[in-house]
């Protein structure tokens, strides 16, 4: 059975600090060079999806995950991904906003994003600077035991 949850997202996005919070653990921020399994995360680097010739990799890697969390910056909602991205994967895709407490005034453009991508809602939108939205996004995932902390 699939469990891990890929994320995918751009240079700096949350990707990595996302993936620490999912596997409730504290390895060390850094830029990702490569791919990293966790206890429920595959934390891709933010170069996969910033080089055309890398989306083939993340499509591959999916195969293993059960869920895909793309994620936009909203204090930066740069055009990385292109049109309809997220019907390139066999599992949902769950769109992600993250910093959204660094640029409220963006919030649209964020969700303008997600939808051109193809991700269709609930999205999340989350801070990991005050974990805003951190425990939704856990219920949605792994069901109301393990967004508790319990297993």
């Amino acid at each position: 059975m699939k469990k891990r949850i890929m994320i995918v997202g751009p240079t700096q996005a949350g990707k990595s600090t996302l993936a620490n919070v999912l596997n409730d653990s504290i390895r060390s921020l850094k830029k990702t060079q490569d791919v990293i399994y966790g206890k429920n995360t595959i934390d891709t680097p933010g170069a996969y999806i910033e080089n055309v010739y890398m989306y083939k990799y993340l499509i591959a890697t999916a195969q293993a995950a059960s869920h895909v969390l793309m994620l936009v910056d909203q204090s930066r909602p740069t055009e990385v991904y292109p049109p309809g991205f997220a019907k390139s994967f066999t599992c949902p895709v769950i769109g992600v906003i993250t910093k959204i407490d660094l640029a409220p005034e963006k919030a649209n453009l964020s969700i303008q994003q997600l939808k051109r991508i193809g991700i269709s809602e609930p999205y999340f939108k989350i801070s990991l600077i005050d974990n805003t939205g951190v425990a939704e996004l856990k219920e949605y995932l792994f069901g109301k035991q393990e967004s508790s902390g319990k297993k």
